[in-house]
């Protein structure tokens, strides 16, 4: 296992950055990575890299594949969730949750360390949260609704994973059976975690759900006593042990422990009849046996027997999240200006920057900017429409000022447009003289000879011909007489006072 305080440069593949190894095994090593996203989303995540040897096996590659699509089907809190696959450069990435804790495999060797044992409710609660887990992928469906079917195959004390939360997880569905089906034999000797398999495992024979619980049984066991099973034993002496079905139960390590003895002989039964059914029944089982321990206790159990390796590993998570927050920040800030720019520069299509901005943009301001460019879009030639340029702040008053200058001016010229000294308006000078308007007049087209009816001020007068018919028509202005000459009266002190219906 790598130092996770140690820094080391990233390897970018596709759209995640690899760095530190944080676990190692016969099979793959795995990383803590960086998903680089859309619009600035970033995640920190696991990746499993497969070595070299499985890789490039085409048969190994399509069955790891196809098991990791299958597994991404399961959801569930004591699941470790598969997020992505990448196969790239001849090399097979699986690409994990990170959660951070640490193996149930690490923390049974920390206790022995310390020369203790997992407490039974605390292992009690470890197993129960992984056989819930493993019941969810034993029931997991696809798109259609059928059953799965799947078997992890694989299942250890490495591949189960406790986190600072108290809540045991499993891992690696998929990948466990197509590693099982890669056992070759070399000298004689298979290749694998033997110590875990079932006996119909070890010939090959058709499995079931199971299989996982006869290994969480040989799990349960080793949390519970802090040694393997079949601990010492040379593989051929292993498989012939197992083939026998020569297990031990807990009592025989720690007399205290014969509780727990009846759970493990079953699930360790050699005919797969006598096994529990389901690993929903087997966690029942075990919690009945003691009692099992709260998520917070074990948070806490967790935290002081491992915290320094999962202080260290969060401290470079830290540390690498802080780079790529920095360098994404330096990014957008680039990408604002350049959007900005281009926001008031007409030259520049909208097209050349929109891509970018959506893809690489999360700050606001480069939204905003983006979603301003986009939007000015013609929809119907396709080309980019400059936004016009803000208008100065005084435009808008100088404009009202003038509107009212104007309206002043009208009034001013209507009342002594239409000044006439007996106060009254003649035929003759409505004709020849340009007419008043006010706000109380109305106005009547006529193209006959005008008419001064009253109860229809605002009709139009009638067209049929008459004997003055080539007498040129007038446009008649009717409405009550006002004495506006002059349009104002004085007051005692001499104050003007304008008359209402002369304004």
């Amino acid at each position: 296992m790598g130092d996770p305080a140690v820094a080391s440069a990233p390897r970018i593949i596709g759209r995640y950055a690899i760095y530190d190894d944080i676990a190692s095994g016969g099979m793959a090593t795995v990383h803590l990575g960086r998903l680089i996203g859309p619009v600035g989303f970033s995640r920190t995540v696991a990746i499993k890299r497969l070595h070299p040897q499985f890789a490039k096996d085409p048969e190994f590659v399509s069955m790891f594949l196809d098991e990791a699509r299958l597994a991404a089907r399961i959801q569930h809190p004591n699941v470790v969730p598969t997020l992505d696959v990448v196969a790239t450069g001849g090399e097979l990435f699986l690409v994990m949750e990170y959660v951070r804790g640490e193996s149930l495999g690490q923390l049974v060797r920390c206790a022995a360390e310390r020369g203790e044992r997992v407490p039974a409710r605390i292992a009690a609660a470890m197993i129960s949260g992984a056989l819930q887990g493993l019941h969810a992928a034993h029931e997991s469906k696809d798109e259609g609704g059928s059953m799965l079917g799947l078997v992890h195959r694989d299942i250890s004390p490495q591949n189960v994973l406790v986190g600072v939360d108290g809540t045991a997880r499993v891992l690696d569905f998929g990948v466990a059976k197509a590693e099982n089906k890669m056992h070759a034999t070399r000298d004689g000797q298979l290749k694998g975690k033997i110590l875990y398999m079932s006996p119909e495992q070890l010939e090959d024979n058709d499995i079931d759900r199971t299989t996982d619980i006869y290994a969480m049984g040989l799990v349960l066991f080793e949390v519970l006593c802090g040694e393997r099973m079949f601990s010492g034993s040379k593989d051929g002496k292993a498989i012939a042990k197992i083939m026998r079905n020569e297990v031990r139960v807990p009592s025989e390590v720690v007399p205290a422990l014969q509780p727990f003895d009846a759970v493990v002989r079953k699930a360790t039964s050699l005919a797969t009849t006598d096994r529990y059914a389901t690993a929903r029944e087997m966690a029942s089982a075990v919690e009945r046996v003691g009692g099992v321990a709260s998520p917070a206790e074990v948070a806490d159990w967790v935290e002081s027997y491992a915290g320094e390796r999962i202080n260290a590993r969060t401290r470079r998570v830290a540390e690498i999240e802080s780079a790529a927050q920095l360098e994404r920040t330096e990014v957008q800030s680039q990408l604002a200006n350049e959007l900005a720019r281009t926001a008031n520069d007409p030259q520049i299509p909208a097209d050349r920057v929109s891509e970018r901005a959506l893809h690489e943009g999360s700050h606001p301001s480069v939204s905003g900017v983006a979603a301003r460019r986009l939007s000015t879009s013609d929809a119907t030639s396709g080309s980019a429409v400059t936004a016009p340029a803000d208008k100065p702040k005084w435009l808008l008053p100088m404009v009202a000022a003038c509107g009212v200058i104007t309206l002043i001016a009208v009034i001013v010229i209507a009342f002594t447009a239409g000044k006439r000294s007996d106060g009254a308006p003649t035929a003759s000078s409505t004709a020849t003289s340009p007419p008043t308007l006010t706000a109380t007049t109305p106005v009547v087209l006529a193209a006959a000879p005008p008419t001064t009816r009253q109860d229809a001020p605002s009709a139009i007068a009638s067209t049929t011909p008459s004997a003055s018919a080539k007498t040129k028509p007038a446009v008649v202005f009717t409405g009550p007489v006002k004495n506006c000459d002059p349009p104002y009266t004085l007051d005692a002190k001499g104050h003007r006072h304008f008359k209402p219906e002369c304004l």
